[in-house]
Protein backbone atom coordinates (compact mmCIF):
# COMPACT_ATOMS: atom_id res chain seq x y z
CA UNK A 1 0.00 0.00 0.00
CA UNK A 2 0.97 3.99 -0.41
CA UNK A 3 2.47 5.77 2.02
CA UNK A 4 0.21 7.74 2.84
CA UNK A 5 0.28 11.63 4.75
CA UNK A 6 -2.61 13.77 5.82
CA UNK A 7 -2.59 17.24 7.48
CA UNK A 8 -5.49 18.12 9.24
CA UNK A 9 -7.13 16.55 12.19
CA UNK A 10 -10.26 18.17 12.57
CA UNK A 11 -13.78 16.33 11.88
CA UNK A 12 -13.32 15.57 8.18
CA UNK A 13 -9.49 14.40 8.14
CA UNK A 14 -9.57 12.39 11.63
CA UNK A 15 -12.32 10.75 10.32
CA UNK A 16 -10.41 10.16 6.63
CA UNK A 17 -7.40 9.36 8.51
CA UNK A 18 -9.29 6.26 10.28
CA UNK A 19 -10.53 5.07 6.61
CA UNK A 20 -7.10 4.99 4.99
CA UNK A 21 -5.56 3.00 8.31
CA UNK A 22 -8.61 0.37 7.71
CA UNK A 23 -7.62 -0.19 4.19
CA UNK A 24 -4.04 -0.50 4.89
CA UNK A 25 -2.15 2.06 4.24
CA UNK A 26 0.17 3.30 6.09
CA UNK A 27 -0.71 6.71 6.99
CA UNK A 28 1.33 9.17 8.70
CA UNK A 29 -0.89 12.11 10.15
CA UNK A 30 -0.11 15.83 11.64
CA UNK A 31 -1.94 18.32 13.05
CA UNK A 32 -1.26 22.17 14.68
CA UNK A 33 -3.26 20.85 17.86
CA UNK A 34 -1.35 17.37 18.87
CA UNK A 35 -3.29 16.24 21.20
CA UNK A 36 -6.24 15.74 18.51
CA UNK A 37 -3.92 12.98 16.77
CA UNK A 38 -3.19 11.13 19.66
CA UNK A 39 -6.68 8.46 18.98
CA UNK A 40 -4.99 8.00 15.22
CA UNK A 41 -1.63 6.67 16.81
CA UNK A 42 -3.53 4.16 19.03
CA UNK A 43 -5.05 3.21 15.68
CA UNK A 44 -1.95 2.69 14.01
CA UNK A 45 -1.13 6.01 12.29
CA UNK A 46 2.53 7.73 12.56
CA UNK A 47 2.44 11.18 13.78
CA UNK A 48 4.66 14.01 12.78
CA UNK A 49 5.43 17.35 14.52
CA UNK A 50 5.17 19.47 11.23
CA UNK A 51 3.55 18.83 7.92
CA UNK A 52 7.29 19.00 6.17
CA UNK A 53 7.80 16.12 8.41
CA UNK A 54 4.85 14.10 7.72
CA UNK A 55 5.44 14.95 3.49
CA UNK A 56 9.33 13.17 3.51
CA UNK A 57 8.63 10.29 2.44
CA UNK A 58 4.83 9.97 1.48
CA UNK A 59 3.88 8.48 -1.98
CA UNK A 60 0.41 10.96 -1.69
CA UNK A 61 0.01 13.97 1.08
CA UNK A 62 -3.14 14.88 1.87
CA UNK A 63 -4.65 18.31 3.42
CA UNK A 64 -8.17 19.23 5.06
CA UNK A 65 -7.98 22.46 6.30
CA UNK A 66 -10.21 25.08 7.07
CA UNK A 67 -9.59 27.75 4.35
CA UNK A 68 -7.11 29.44 1.74
CA UNK A 69 -4.85 30.70 4.88
CA UNK A 70 -4.45 27.80 6.48
CA UNK A 71 -3.63 25.73 3.48
CA UNK A 72 -0.76 28.30 2.62
CA UNK A 73 0.83 28.13 6.49
CA UNK A 74 0.40 24.45 6.19
CA UNK A 75 2.38 23.65 2.73
CA UNK A 76 4.74 27.05 2.25
CA UNK A 77 6.27 27.74 5.38
CA UNK A 78 9.52 28.20 4.73
CA UNK A 79 10.71 26.29 8.22
CA UNK A 80 7.59 23.35 8.32
CA UNK A 81 5.87 24.02 5.09
CA UNK A 82 4.90 20.23 3.36
CA UNK A 83 5.99 21.63 0.07
CA UNK A 84 9.78 21.52 1.42
CA UNK A 85 9.28 17.93 2.22
CA UNK A 86 7.19 16.64 -0.66
CA UNK A 87 9.76 14.11 -2.85
CA UNK A 88 9.95 13.98 -6.58
CA UNK A 89 7.29 12.40 -7.91
CA UNK A 90 5.19 12.57 -4.72
CA UNK A 91 1.16 13.87 -5.68
CA UNK A 92 -0.19 16.80 -3.66
CA UNK A 93 -3.92 16.37 -3.15
CA UNK A 94 -5.77 19.69 -1.36
CA UNK A 95 -9.18 18.47 -0.37
CA UNK A 96 -9.94 21.48 1.57
CA UNK A 97 -12.22 24.06 0.13
CA UNK A 98 -10.12 27.16 -1.11
CA UNK A 99 -10.78 29.64 -3.61
CA UNK A 100 -9.50 28.46 -7.54
CA UNK A 101 -6.74 31.15 -7.51
CA UNK A 102 -5.15 29.37 -4.81
CA UNK A 103 -5.36 25.90 -5.87
CA UNK A 104 -3.79 27.28 -9.12
CA UNK A 105 -1.10 28.91 -7.12
CA UNK A 106 -0.33 25.80 -5.08
CA UNK A 107 -0.07 23.31 -8.09
CA UNK A 108 2.09 25.56 -9.75
CA UNK A 109 4.22 25.28 -6.85
CA UNK A 110 3.93 21.34 -6.24
CA UNK A 111 4.68 21.39 -10.00
CA UNK A 112 7.84 23.35 -9.24
CA UNK A 113 8.93 20.46 -7.08
CA UNK A 114 8.78 18.20 -10.02
CA UNK A 115 5.63 16.41 -7.86
CA UNK A 116 1.96 16.29 -9.27
CA UNK A 117 -0.96 17.97 -8.33
CA UNK A 118 -4.74 17.39 -7.50
CA UNK A 119 -7.50 19.78 -6.22
CA UNK A 120 -9.99 17.33 -5.04
CA UNK A 121 -12.40 19.14 -2.20
CA UNK A 122 -15.51 16.92 -1.42
CA UNK A 123 -19.04 16.93 -1.27
CA UNK A 124 -20.67 15.51 3.01
CA UNK A 125 -19.91 16.15 6.26
CA UNK A 126 -19.05 14.26 9.03
CA UNK A 127 -21.13 11.21 8.83
CA UNK A 128 -20.19 10.71 4.98
CA UNK A 129 -16.94 11.12 6.21
CA UNK A 130 -17.07 8.19 8.70
CA UNK A 131 -19.08 6.37 6.72
CA UNK A 132 -17.08 6.36 3.25
CA UNK A 133 -19.67 8.34 1.65
CA UNK A 134 -17.70 11.87 0.38
CA UNK A 135 -18.04 12.83 -3.29
CA UNK A 136 -14.69 13.91 -4.69
CA UNK A 137 -14.24 16.34 -7.21
CA UNK A 138 -10.93 16.24 -8.93
CA UNK A 139 -8.96 19.10 -10.89
CA UNK A 140 -5.68 18.07 -12.33
CA UNK A 141 -4.25 15.89 -15.24
CA UNK A 142 -6.31 12.40 -15.98
CA UNK A 143 -3.35 10.17 -15.70
CA UNK A 144 -2.33 11.98 -12.48
CA UNK A 145 -6.34 11.05 -11.05
CA UNK A 146 -5.81 7.45 -12.44
CA UNK A 147 -2.71 7.12 -9.98
CA UNK A 148 -4.72 8.90 -7.49
CA UNK A 149 -8.68 7.44 -7.44
CA UNK A 150 -7.99 4.15 -5.52
CA UNK A 151 -6.77 6.19 -2.57
CA UNK A 152 -9.47 8.40 -2.74
CA UNK A 153 -12.05 5.57 -3.33
CA UNK A 154 -11.10 4.05 0.02
CA UNK A 155 -13.34 6.92 1.70
CA UNK A 156 -15.82 7.74 -0.76
CA UNK A 157 -18.56 6.89 -2.54
CA UNK A 158 -17.89 8.57 -5.98
CA UNK A 159 -14.37 9.90 -7.09
CA UNK A 160 -14.93 12.70 -10.11
CA UNK A 161 -12.51 14.06 -12.48
CA UNK A 162 -14.07 17.21 -13.44
CA UNK A 163 -11.45 19.40 -15.61
CA UNK A 164 -7.80 20.48 -15.13
CA UNK A 165 -6.37 21.99 -12.05
CA UNK A 166 -8.88 24.25 -9.81
CA UNK A 167 -11.75 22.88 -11.85
CA UNK A 168 -12.65 20.94 -8.14
CA UNK A 169 -12.21 24.02 -6.75
CA UNK A 170 -14.72 25.57 -8.75
CA UNK A 171 -17.35 23.10 -8.74
CA UNK A 172 -17.00 22.87 -4.96
CA UNK A 173 -17.93 26.53 -4.64
CA UNK A 174 -20.87 26.31 -7.42
CA UNK A 175 -22.09 22.84 -5.31
CA UNK A 176 -22.12 24.75 -1.97
CA UNK A 177 -23.75 27.90 -2.89
CA UNK A 178 -26.67 25.95 -4.54
CA UNK A 179 -26.91 24.19 -1.44
CA UNK A 180 -26.67 27.31 0.74
CA UNK A 181 -29.28 29.66 -1.61
CA UNK A 182 -32.08 26.24 -1.25
CA UNK A 183 -31.04 25.73 2.64
CA UNK A 184 -31.95 29.82 3.17
CA UNK A 185 -35.16 29.14 0.85
CA UNK A 186 -36.42 26.14 3.89
CA UNK A 187 -35.44 27.76 6.31
CA UNK A 188 -37.74 30.88 5.36
CA UNK A 189 -40.67 28.80 3.84
CA UNK A 190 -40.70 26.83 7.76
CA UNK A 191 -40.39 30.34 8.67
CA UNK A 192 -43.52 31.53 6.80
CA UNK A 193 -45.83 28.04 7.54
CA UNK A 194 -44.76 28.69 11.37
CA UNK A 195 -46.28 31.96 11.52
CA UNK A 196 -49.73 31.21 9.36
CA UNK A 197 -50.93 28.03 11.17
CA UNK A 198 -48.56 24.71 11.19
CA UNK A 199 -46.39 23.89 13.50
CA UNK A 200 -42.72 23.73 11.97
CA UNK A 201 -42.59 19.63 12.62
CA UNK A 202 -45.63 19.45 10.39
CA UNK A 203 -44.45 21.90 7.79
CA UNK A 204 -40.96 20.03 7.61
CA UNK A 205 -42.50 16.62 7.22
CA UNK A 206 -45.37 17.56 4.56
CA UNK A 207 -42.40 19.93 2.60
CA UNK A 208 -40.22 16.81 2.34
CA UNK A 209 -42.34 14.75 0.69
CA UNK A 210 -42.17 16.79 -2.41
CA UNK A 211 -39.87 15.45 -5.14
CA UNK A 212 -38.85 19.18 -6.18
CA UNK A 213 -36.67 18.86 -2.41
CA UNK A 214 -33.88 16.87 -2.58
CA UNK A 215 -33.29 13.97 -0.02
CA UNK A 216 -30.44 16.31 1.90
CA UNK A 217 -32.72 19.93 2.31
CA UNK A 218 -35.66 17.17 3.35
CA UNK A 219 -33.31 16.14 5.91
CA UNK A 220 -32.23 19.41 7.03
CA UNK A 221 -35.57 20.84 7.07
CA UNK A 222 -36.34 18.31 10.11
CA UNK A 223 -33.23 18.93 11.83
CA UNK A 224 -34.38 22.94 11.63
CA UNK A 225 -38.11 21.77 12.98
CA UNK A 226 -35.95 19.49 15.78
CA UNK A 227 -33.71 22.54 16.74
CA UNK A 228 -30.84 20.53 15.89
CA UNK A 229 -28.22 22.92 15.23
CA UNK A 230 -24.93 20.51 16.44
CA UNK A 231 -22.11 21.54 14.24
CA UNK A 232 -22.03 19.31 10.94
CA UNK A 233 -21.37 22.12 8.94
CA UNK A 234 -21.13 25.72 10.67
CA UNK A 235 -22.83 28.53 9.19
CA UNK A 236 -19.30 30.66 8.95
CA UNK A 237 -17.84 27.70 6.83
CA UNK A 238 -20.84 28.05 4.25
CA UNK A 239 -20.27 32.24 4.60
CA UNK A 240 -16.46 31.40 3.84
CA UNK A 241 -17.50 29.31 0.85
CA UNK A 242 -19.65 32.18 -0.57
CA UNK A 243 -17.59 34.77 -0.22
CA UNK A 244 -15.33 32.46 -2.28
CA UNK A 245 -17.32 32.00 -4.82
CA UNK A 246 -18.42 35.70 -5.05
CA UNK A 247 -14.93 36.87 -5.32
CA UNK A 248 -14.18 34.57 -8.20
CA UNK A 249 -17.02 35.82 -9.85
CA UNK A 250 -16.18 39.31 -9.33
CA UNK A 251 -12.60 38.70 -11.10
CA UNK A 252 -14.72 36.57 -13.95
CA UNK A 253 -17.08 39.11 -14.42
CA UNK A 254 -19.98 36.36 -13.66
CA UNK A 255 -23.04 37.72 -12.63
CA UNK A 256 -24.63 35.86 -9.28
CA UNK A 257 -26.91 37.49 -7.58
CA UNK A 258 -28.61 34.64 -6.07
CA UNK A 259 -25.02 33.61 -4.56
CA UNK A 260 -24.86 37.70 -3.29
CA UNK A 261 -28.26 37.53 -1.60
CA UNK A 262 -27.92 33.77 0.28
CA UNK A 263 -24.72 35.34 1.48
CA UNK A 264 -26.51 38.50 2.64
CA UNK A 265 -28.52 36.16 4.85
CA UNK A 266 -25.48 34.03 6.30
CA UNK A 267 -23.78 36.84 7.07
CA UNK A 268 -27.32 37.82 9.42
CA UNK A 269 -26.82 34.75 11.01
CA UNK A 270 -23.46 35.81 11.99
CA UNK A 271 -24.17 38.79 13.36
CA UNK A 272 -26.60 37.37 15.64
CA UNK A 273 -24.07 35.34 16.85
CA UNK A 274 -24.96 32.27 15.31
CA UNK A 275 -21.47 31.72 13.34
CA UNK A 276 -20.41 28.76 14.83
CA UNK A 277 -23.68 26.67 15.16
CA UNK A 278 -24.72 24.02 12.02
CA UNK A 279 -25.85 25.59 8.57
CA UNK A 280 -29.60 24.43 10.12
CA UNK A 281 -29.36 27.28 12.39
CA UNK A 282 -30.54 29.37 10.15
CA UNK A 283 -33.78 28.57 10.48
CA UNK A 284 -33.86 30.79 13.90
CA UNK A 285 -33.52 34.25 11.52
CA UNK A 286 -37.24 33.29 10.51
CA UNK A 287 -39.15 30.80 13.13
Amino acid sequence: MSQIALLGMGAMGSRMAVNLINTGHSVTVWNRDGKKAVALRDLGAHVATTPREAALHADFVLTVLTDDLATRAVWTDPASGALNGLKAGATAIECSTTTPVWALELGRLVNAKGAQFLDAPMSGSRPQAEGRQLVFMVGGPLACFDAARPLLECMAAKVMHVGPQGSGALLKLSINALFAAQLASIAEVLGFLSRNGFTVTRAAELIGQFPIVAPPIAGAARMMAAGDNAPLFTIDLMSKDLAYLLETATTSLAAVPSAEMTLAAFQMAQKQGLGGANITAMAALYT
